[in-house]
C-alpha cells in the first residue's frame, strides 16, 4: 500500500500547478537522485526519471517553458508539492513564499513569526524571466527537494 501511494506521489509531483502568463507553455518533470560509488572513496551523483519515491530521497523538479515568438519578460511559478520539503534552486535564484503565494522574498529575508523562515518552509517558487530570457523562446528552472 505504502509503494503504490509513493507512485501516485510521484505521478502528482510531475503534474503539480504550476503557473505562467498567457502565450508561456509549461512542462514538468521529476528526477530523482541517486548516489553511486565509482572508485573507493568517490561518489557519482545521476539522475534518473522518478517512478516511486521514498520519505528522505532527494528529488530534482524541472520545469521547461516555451514561448516562441514572446520577446517581453515574464513570470513563471510553481506552488512546491506538500510531501516535498524544498532544498535550493538550481541556476536562476527564485523569489520564495513561506505564505502560499501570499507574499514573495529572497529565503534569507522572510520570518515566520520571530524566526527566520528555512527552506523547509517554501510552499512556492516564483522565477522572472527578463526579455532577453523571452527572446531566446525557451528556458529551463530547476529545483531540488527532499520528501516528506
Amino acid at each position: 500500500m505504502k509503494k503504490i501511494l509513493l507512485t501516485l506521489v510521484a505521478a502528482s509531483l510531475a503534474a503539480g500547478a504550476t503557473a505562467a502568463q498567457p502565450g508561456v507553455e509549461i512542462s514538468r518533470a521529476v528526477f530523482i537522485e541517486r548516489k553511486a560509488a565509482v572508485a573507493p572513496g568517490r561518489m557519482a551523483l545521476s539522475l534518473e526519471p522518478a517512478t516511486t519515491l521514498k520519505r528522505g530521497d532527494v528529488v530534482v523538479l524541472m520545469l521547461e517553458w516555451t514561448a516562441p515568438g514572446r520577446p517581453d519578460a515574464f513570470v513563471v511559478s510553481s506552488r512546491v508539492p506538500r510531501d516535498l520539503a524544498f532544498r535550493r534552486s538550481g541556476g536562476m535564484n527564485p523569489q520564495v513564499s513561506t505564505d502560499g503565494g501570499k507574499s514573495w522574498g529572497e529565503l534569507g529575508t522572510l520570518r515566520i513569526g520571530q524566526r527566520k523562515a528555512t527552506p523547509e518552509d517554501v510552499t512556492h517558487l516564483r522565477w522572472h524571466v527578463s526579455d532577453t530570457e523571452a527572446a531566446l523562446g525557451r528556458g529551463t528552472m530547476t529545483y531540488s527537494a527532499i520528501v516528506r
